[in-house]
């Protein structure tokens, strides 16, 4: 059995107190919200902080608003409450694992889980027996042998939705607050995956307010319920009239960040969604998508999956604008 380190655990009434108390924590501290990622690495010693501080008892985390979600949100209200406006949201967060980890796991948690890989997601004695890899304690990519860097995966199911709608992070940290757009809160880097500095706090989503857009999410995992994505398409249209004035589409689980698709999103401006940007579309989003030997399934099948899904979301918003 996978036991939990010794740590001390700090509950915040209020986001001062959380941030003065990392301050005080050091390097050693982290932050917890739901714990449903943290807590597993833990036990698997990827992560081994000193002090963990909990976000769950700060009410201002879990305001919600037609234009500003709280990251302490659990994904299960999450997906329950949103307008239809929102419904690409409450769709990927509906498709997060189990409803007893949508319980706990929280909007924030989901936006900020850590990248993921076969080679690393495992226990601390398999990572040792193959001398670990380059994420922790080891100093090569087992996904790629010869690259300098880490290749494991985002694999969020909320994170491309924001990107995909244009959402911003607010961010409360020691030097005040900042506001980051979604696209620029990742890196596509499978160890410094975040833009977010280790003693901030994201503290609010804000998103567009519900109009002429719409989004949706399609997912691909082995089974139907508590699996990561393998592939994720969110498909964001900006309509006028009947015609395509800005869209967006962005995958997930195929790189270290959520991957915006900006030929995609060419191919389909002045359409009407007909089959032949559709098809363009589909095919712009194939070329870049470069699946790793770091998740589910076989390469080339994953591959082609994404025009398969990429078709699938975009006729999806054909249908719900006639």
């Amino acid at each position: 059995m996978l036991r939990l380190p010794s740590f001390k655990f700090l509950v915040p009434a209020t986001l001062g107190d959380a941030v003065k108390w990392k301050i005080d924590s050091g390097p050693a501290g982290t932050y917890v919200a739901g714990g449903t990622d943290l807590y597993p690495n833990m036990k698997r010693r990827q992560q081994v902080p000193a002090t963990v501080i909990s976000l769950a008892g700060i009410p201002e985390l879990r305001r919600v608003s037609p234009t500003s979600l709280g990251p302490g949100v659990t994904l299960s209200a999450l997906s329950a409450s949103l307008p239809a406006g929102l419904s690409a949201i409450a769709t990927a967060a509906a498709s997060v694992s189990t409803p007893l980890l949508r319980n706990m796991g929280t909007l924030g948690g989901n936006l900020c889980l850590d990248t993921r890989c076969n080679y690393y997601d495992q226990s601390y004695e398999w990572r040792k027996a193959i001398h670990f890899c380059m994420k922790k304690d080891g100093d090569t990519c087992w996904v790629a042998p010869s690259s300098p860097r880490c290749w494991a995966v985002n694999s969020s199911d909320v994170a491309p939705v924001m990107v995909a709608i244009g959402a911003e992070y607010r961010l409360v940290g020691p030097q005040g607050e900042r506001v980051v757009p979604a696209a620029r809160f990742y890196h596509n880097d499978g160890i410094n995956y975040l833009t977010k500095q280790p003693d901030e706090i994201l503290a609010e989503v804000r998103v567009p307010p519900v109009g002429s857009w719409d989004a949706v999410y399609h997912k691909l995992r082995r089974r139907g319920s508590f699996d990561f994505p393998v592939l994720g398409v969110a498909a964001w249209i900006r309509w006028n009239g009947k015609s395509v004035a800005e869209a967006r589409v962005v995958l997930g689980g195929v790189a270290s960040h959520p991957l915006e698709i900006p030929e995609a999103a060419a191919a389909l401006a002045g359409s009407g969604l007909e089959d032949e940007a559709i098809g363009k579309a589909a095919e712009a989003a194939f070329r870049p998508a470069k699946p790793m030997d770091n998740t589910d399934f076989d390469l080339s099948w994953r591959k082609q999956m994404t025009r398969v899904y990429v078709r699938r979301a975009l006729e999806e918003l054909r249908g719900r604008h006639r």
